[in-house]
């Protein structure tokens, strides 16, 4: 009897010291910043700025909700961003833009920062998708109704300057290799980047426009009229992210990658239209 009551009371008492060890180990791990919650991660980049270069196609879904997002998630955090054409945000990068991170239309202009050691390619993420369409304005009555029907437009057809815009590479890639391009360049109204193109078609300034799902989706005054064909494009329509080098704030841009490939930052951009490439 004395026996098994010994060996109750030293099962009572291990058990006790597993416990409280394990709160110790618990309590100890929180202390050197490696619980669960993480406030004090957050709180660590109190005060830091994430300076943002992102394609204009991609404004609206960051300064409406993603951006928001962030903040809220690390409230000492400020994103500043600065929207152009991936083209002129490359040119701007080149000549001493302070960013931290680069979010780009194509390939092509992350490629050349990397290329020239001023994108850390270990950052790279080729984070979404998105498609070329064809709009016209809403109330359009104009028989356009495909591509080919660029060629017997009487009007303004509006792109991207092939030069600088991705979308308007995209545009001159599927047009060349669906042989329309030589047959409208007198037709031809080339937008700074493919928000500008977006509002002339809105405005009526253009009888139609080529531009990515995502912008037509965001603007009520057009009307997509079909996608580019199957084969138009060799060219898949990629967004790549990643970190400028130089950052001043790393940790802050960082967490801002982070954060962008999270599952509810992908619902984000699944809203506006795009695709997840990553």
């Amino acid at each position: 009897m004395k026996s098994t009551k010994k060996l109750l009371f030293a099962a009572i008492l291990a058990l006790v010291v597993i416990v409280g060890v394990g709160t110790c180990s618990a309590g100890l791990f929180d202390f050197l910043g490696g619980g669960s919650n993480s406030t004090a991660t957050n709180s660590s980049l109190n005060g830091q700025e994430v300076d943002l270069a992102a394609a204009a196609s991609l404004k609206n879904a960051f300064d409406k909700d993603l951006i928001p997002m962030f903040e809220k998630q690390y409230p000492g955090v400020k994103v500043v961003p600065t929207y152009a054409s991936s083209g002129d945000l490359q040119s701007q990068i080149e000549n001493g833009l302070k960013a931290d991170v680069f979010m780009s239309a194509a390939n092509k202009q992350m490629n050349a920062l990397i290329n020239e050691s001023l994108v850390d390619n270990k950052t790279n993420v080729q984070l979404l998708e998105n498609k070329v369409v064809l709009i016209v304005p809403k109330d359009s009555t104009a028989n356009i109704s495909s591509f080919d029907d660029l060629k017997n437009v009487n009007g303004t057809i509006a792109i991207g300057d092939p030069e600088s815009v991705p979308a308007g590479q995209y545009a001159k890639e599927a047009l060349t290799n669906l042989g329309i391009w030589d047959a409208i360049q007198g037709k031809l109204s080339l937008g700074t980047d493919v928000t500008a193109v977006l509002n002339q078609v809105a405005q009526g300034s253009a009888d139609c426009g080529i531009v990515y799902s995502t912008d037509a989706k965001s603007n009520d005054g057009v009307k997509v009229v079909c996608e580019a064909p199957d084969g138009a494009l060799k060219t898949p329509v990629i967004y790549p992210v990643a970190m400028v080098n130089g950052s001043e704030h790393p940790d802050a841009a960082q967490a801002f990658l982070d954060f962008l490939q999270t599952k509810e930052a992908k619902d984000v951009f699944v809203q506006y239209g795009f695709t997840i490439h990553a």
